[in-house]
């Protein structure tokens, strides 16, 4: 952290960040701003197996300070607290708790979730924004990069981020991750050596982005180098409107056993809204490597993709192949939505090649500006391999 800390300092002596607000240090501290979140949320889970039914209530508290900058510089510090409440913990954690129940990942725990240093700078259409310490890390959808922001210990990274925008339009992303702060509190996190690269530039009808994930796993000793190209956007047909997705990307994977595996990527979406619906079909595809190896996404937002039910956090070895349909909608001031899945093997082996289906509901509105609530169940129903599973979610929040 030292050489990113000189580095942002010497920074700070070129032209300052378009709207700084203060101009002492004591200022950047009093007039700094402050948040406040709270989820509170019941999740129940059961599985068609030998485990216990699980059920969790627990009540995430989510604390943020940021300074006023100062020069172009400013810092952010920001705690997140979990716990159980109500007595409603019959749960496996994830972290080995009470083994003989199903899991719901949110242990209790109290985490520095964020803690960096930023500097910005605008001089017209030239941009630059520099971030380091412990921070949220996010690219495009998530499908690669994300925070996880669904489990009440969300994902955090340790490392430095730089991003220059040389001209309107255009966004060039660098950043390097020397720890992974997962979703298990601290008894999962993974010490890393990662470069990302991801480059973005805004069409009139979408986003055109390249990207390269270079992930080196110094636990396990494993390496994933992920390159793509990736299209998303809408477009206005009068009253109505038209968006897509298309995505291609292929990895590699260098094992500590000294094993190399390769697997290809691809979506294709296409959506249409009007009179307040919308409908999206999709078919997303995380190929294998002749059955033996599983197109993997390991600091991706997973619970985002292939079904609420969490039963592709990690890619089979035969691959997956996701068709999809959702409709949803606003009600009552609130959204909804329901999604249905098929899955399927991308290569099939070992007579596993039907991968279950499932069905995804939820309403969620907002109240007095402020507050949320929301529900949410899933039902995914087994194929050749896995097992039946329920999982329904009850939530409230309130964010100040």
């Amino acid at each position: 952290m030292r050489p990113t800390l000189v580095a942002l300092s010497l920074l700070a002596g070129l032209a300052p960040v378009a709207h700084a607000e203060v101009s002492t240090l004591s200022d950047a501290f009093t007039q700094g701003s402050t948040k406040l979140d709270f989820n509170l949320r019941y999740e129940y889970v059961e599985q068609d197996n030998i485990l216990k039914d699980a059920d969790a209530f627990t009540l995430r508290t989510r604390l943020t300070y940021s300074t006023a900058p100062l020069h172009g510089l400013s810092g952010l510090v920001e705690f997140e607290d979990s716990r159980n409440v109500f007595g409603v913990d019959d749960y496996n954690d994830g972290n080995g708790s009470r083994p003989g129940y199903s899991v719901i990942a949110d242990p209790n725990t109290t985490e520095l979730d964020q803690f960096l240093l930023r500097y910005q700078r605008d001089t017209g259409p030239v941009k630059l924004d520099i971030k380091g310490g412990r921070q949220v890390i996010v690219f495009d959808n998530q499908r690669f990069v994300g925070h996880v922001g669904w489990r009440q210990d969300r994902q955090t990274f340790d490392g430095v981020t730089l991003m220059v925008s040389p001209l309107d339009g255009l966004d060039l992303n660098y950043g390097y991750i020397s720890q992974r702060n997962r979703i298990f509190a601290e008894a999962k996190d993974v010490n890393a050596n990662d470069h990302l690269i991801n480059a973005g530039y805004k069409l009139p009808f979408g986003k055109l982005s390249g990207y390269g994930y270079l992930l080196d796993d110094e636990d396990m000793d494993d390496q994933i180098d992920t390159w793509g190209l990736r299209f998303a956007g809408d477009t206005a047909l009068g009253e109505s409107k038209l968006s897509y997705q298309l995505e291609w990307a292929t990895q590699e994977k260098d094992t500590a056993a000294g094993m190399s595996f390769d697997a290809d990527y691809y979506l294709l979406e296409a959506g249409y809204s009007i009179f307040g619906l919308t409908a999206k079909l999709g078919y997303e595809v995380l190929g294998s490597d002749s059955g033996q190896y599983g197109f993997s996404t390991p600091l991706a937002t997973l619970h985002k993709f292939n079904g609420w039910a969490d039963q592709f956090l990690t890619t089979p070895n035969e691959g997956l192949a996701d068709l999809y349909l959702s409709v949803g909608g606003k009600l009552l001031s609130g959204s909804w939505a329901v999604i249905y899945h098929d899955f399927e093997a991308d290569e099939s082996s070992d007579g596993i090649s039907d991968l279950g289906s499932e069905w995804d509901l939820s309403y969620s509105t907002k109240l007095a500006k402020h507050y949320t609530l929301g529900a949410k169940y899933a039902a995914y129903d087994a194929g050749d391999t896995k097992v039946d599973t329920d999982k329904f979610w009850l939530w409230a929040s309130a964010a100040f």
